[in-house]
């Protein structure tokens, strides 16, 4: 829960200093340059539709695309986790260890680079884009760390509640499904929206590997305009923006639940 801490105790004013920021820095840093302030923001305003529909659009379905696949592999890996056969749990145990510490860039190469391009099914051929690989490549942090989430839910419920279904005659699929998880549902979404908070603010290590999402588009638009020196604060800054504004209501949110889901003992 770190980061939403981190990112919800910033004061109410930090967006609108950033906005600042980035406005008046070409004022000054184009004060010797043939480039004016106006010029430079009309040449956002020119490329910013496209930045936003076609870029950061596309940040926000890798992470939430990512956010789906990671979660329903997540809590089977959890369930894994907690399992009594013990090959299950050491196996479980083997595989959240491996994607939690592995770095996500290498993940997002090795996964880009085995992936095909393309895959044929009864003589259809489907196309695997770049952006659909960086989602499989992304989800694998994801599946390790939402299988700890789920795995500390459940050890979270009282023993007693094992105890009572035990004593009901449930088997130990039904206590957990019907009695363990249902309650596990509501101490997992605070941690669950701060790695949805965290996967946004990651996706623009896509960029690294071609796919076009905002800062690939950033970038496209500057090049188009001679990457001229002065576009880069309002083009980065625009994005730095917008990341944070988006996500900035999620961590505040993520800490209100937190608080309002907390197990009182």
């Amino acid at each position: 829960m770190g980061f939403s801490h981190w990112l919800a105790s910033m004061p109410a004013w930090t967006l609108p200093a950033m906005i600042a920021t980035v406005v008046l820095w070409p004022a000054h840093a184009l004060a010797q340059s043939a480039y004016s302030t106006e010029h430079v923001f009309s040449i956002l305003m020119k490329w910013l539709p496209l930045l936003i529909t076609k870029g950061f659009v596309l940040n926000i379905v890798i992470s939430f695309l990512t956010m789906v696949i990671g979660t329903i592999a997540g809590v089977f890996l959890g369930l894994g986790r907690v399992s009594h056969n013990g090959i299950v749990r050491r196996l479980s145990w083997l595989i959240v260890q491996l994607f939690r510490n592995s770095p996500w860039l290498v993940l997002l190469f090795i996964v880009m680079l085995t992936l095909p391009f393309e895959v044929r099914i009864a003589g259809t051929i489907i196309p695997v884009p770049d952006w659909m690989k960086a989602v499989f490549g992304l989800s694998l942090p994801v599946m390790a760390n939402i299988a700890e989430i789920v795995r500390g839910a459940i050890r979270s419920v009282p023993s007693g509640q094992w105890e009572a279904a035990e004593s009901l005659a449930f088997s130990r699929t039904q206590t957990l499904w019907q009695i363990i998880l249902p309650q596990c549902v509501k101490r997992m979404i605070p941690p669950w929206m701060n790695w949805y908070a965290i996967m946004t603010m990651a996706t623009p290590l896509v960029s690294l590997l071609g796919v076009t999402e905002l800062v690939t588009l950033s970038r496209q638009a500057m090049e188009a305009e001679s990457n001229h020196p002065s576009l880069l604060v309002p083009f980065y800054g625009f994005a730095l923006i917008i990341f944070f504004a988006y996500c900035y209501p999620i961590a505040r949110l993520t800490l209100s639940l937190e608080k309002r889901f907390a197990v009182k003992l």
